[in-house]
């Protein structure tokens, strides 16, 4: 454990804002995770409702097919995870990445909310 704490401190990442950092990293690993999920079968199934209905997606399927498009949003999502990851020593980039990141929610947040998705009328049943 000394090891990577050496390691951490060389490379400047403990000096200050530890929690920062922390959160910076579990980005870049979250990024990372579905960008790979992207790339099977299974998920580019999932990632039908959500692309077909998408307002500023919907154009992926004539243009890439169904797993070229799922591929397309994996590189995209590998793509914020390296700039988030290169923000650590250069702000500029990881700026790049986190606006990467917020336009993801805009891209895929409207499908739930055409399909009937409404988090703010759960109600609970009692058995």
């Amino acid at each position: 454990m000394n090891w990577l704490i050496n390691a951490l401190t060389k490379l400047g990442l403990l000096d200050e804002d530890l929690d920062y950092h922390l959160i910076r990293a579990s980005m870049v690993l979250l990024f990372l995770f579905f960008g790979y999920q992207k790339w099977f079968e299974y998920e580019a199934q999932v990632l039908i409702p959500y692309i077909s209905n998408g307002p500023l997606i919907s154009w992926m399927y004539p243009m890439f097919g169904i797993r070229g498009a799922s591929w397309f949003l994996g590189v995209s999502e590998w793509s914020s995870a390296v700039l988030l990851f290169l923000g650590f020593w250069y702000k500029r980039l990881g700026i790049l990445g986190a606006l990467g990141s917020s336009s993801r929610s805009c891209r895929t947040g409207g499908p739930r909310l055409r399909a009937g998705f409404r988090p703010w009328r759960v109600t609970c049943r009692s058995s």
